[in-house]
């Protein structure tokens, strides 16, 4: 994911950042009408395809294919509350900070907490000492090699897609966010807040469609949380993703290189708010979700900007070790070894 191969000098790496940033600033300026037409028709689309899945119940041809389209739209409204967490969706921040509290309840994820934990996650990215601030843990081909069985098996039921997916979704969406992780700091009375507010919403599903409302509810909840996992995981892990430790961390190159431009097709570019270039959104936060696809578009008519695509997007999944010497994400070690050693031993 990076504009640079491994031959080009550091003198010419940091001059390709200075004109990738300041070509990234054209596309920085907020337009509300678009912000508005992203924020209110994505919550038509997520409460139409909650009513039809209620009023289609219990035909599952027609249920199953709302509650995908419902869980894309909650998708979607997350990636909204993300923007308004960086001020990029609307002009004014007070305007973010309302309309991030308003999605919360729907997106289950607390606006204060979820603004500063990803801000900190922004800092430390590539970071190998400061790993807990990431989404998806990743450890190093070292650390396995000296860690004890327990805490290997542990790792790969962890790193297991089929394990991480849904389970990792459910847990993160459904408990953890529940009462998150540095709620303390960013004021537990929003937190309680919000909680409230999403038992009101999900009694009112409870009031109005019984039964088969909150059936569907959860499906949706579950299936937003694997694609939300699923994205997740894919914007930082893949085979020739960045990390390094301090002093010779470059910030600028853990944003491009160290996240990926997902080229999953337009229709998912949709659904997810065009999330999926999640490198130019690490490297200039303040552009908008509106235009991280035709800002990532233009971009590559200028540099040699790597995208992955479907096929590489799942062998990412196979990926599950940083290897500091090659610089490369790497699948688990075929020959097992003895806490301690080295492949050379």
């Amino acid at each position: 994911m990076s504009v640079t191969t491994p031959h080009i000098t550091p003198a010419y790496r940091r001059e390709a950042e200075r004109e990738i940033r300041a070509f990234t600033r054209d596309w920085t300026a907020r337009d509300d009408r678009i912000a508005l037409i992203s924020y209110f028709g994505t919550f038509v689309a997520y409460f139409a395809t909650l009513a039809l899945a209620v009023l289609a119940w219990p035909n599952p041809f027609l249920v199953v294919p709302l509650i995908v389209l419902n869980a894309f739209s909650g998708v979607r409204l997350y990636v909204l509350q993300h923007d308004c967490g960086h001020a990029s969706l609307f002009s004014k921040k007070q305007h973010n900070d309302l309309a991030g509290h308003g999605l919360s309840v729907f997106t289950l994820t607390p606006y204060r907490v979820m603004q500063f934990n990803h801000n900190e996650h922004h800092s430390h990215l590539g970071n190998l000492d400061e790993r807990d601030t990431t989404e998806i843990f990743t450890m190093t081909l070292s650390e396995w090699q000296q860690s004890g069985f327990w805490k290997r098996l542990y790792y790969r039921l962890y790193r297991n897609p089929f394990i991480m997916i849904p389970i990792g979704g459910l847990f993160t969406y459904v408990l953890a966010y529940r009462w998150p992780k540095n709620s303390t700091r960013t004021g537990a009375a929003l937190v309680l807040a919000h909680n409230l507010g999403l038992a009101v919403w999900v009694g009112m599903i409870w009031l109005f469609a019984g039964l088969p409302g909150l059936i569907i509810y959860a499906g949706t909840v579950f299936v937003a949380g694997c694609i939300g996992v699923f994205l997740v995981y894919l914007q930082h892990n893949f085979e020739d993703t960045y990390w390094d430790r301090k002093p010779d961390l470059n910030p600028a190159r853990a944003a491009l290189q160290g996240s990926s431009a997902l080229d999953l097709g337009w229709w998912w570019d949709l659904a997810v708010a065009n999330i999926t270039y999640h490198d130019i959104h690490h490297f200039n936060a303040n552009i908008p979700s509106y235009r991280l696809r035709q800002c990532h578009r233009a971009l590559r008519q200028k540099y040699d900007v790597q995208t992955i695509r479907w096929p590489e997007a799942l062998r990412s999944f196979t990926l599950k070790l940083w290897d500091e010497d090659t610089g490369r994400l790497v699948p688990f070690p075929r020959r097992r070894l003895a806490p301690g050693l080295t492949p050379a031993e």
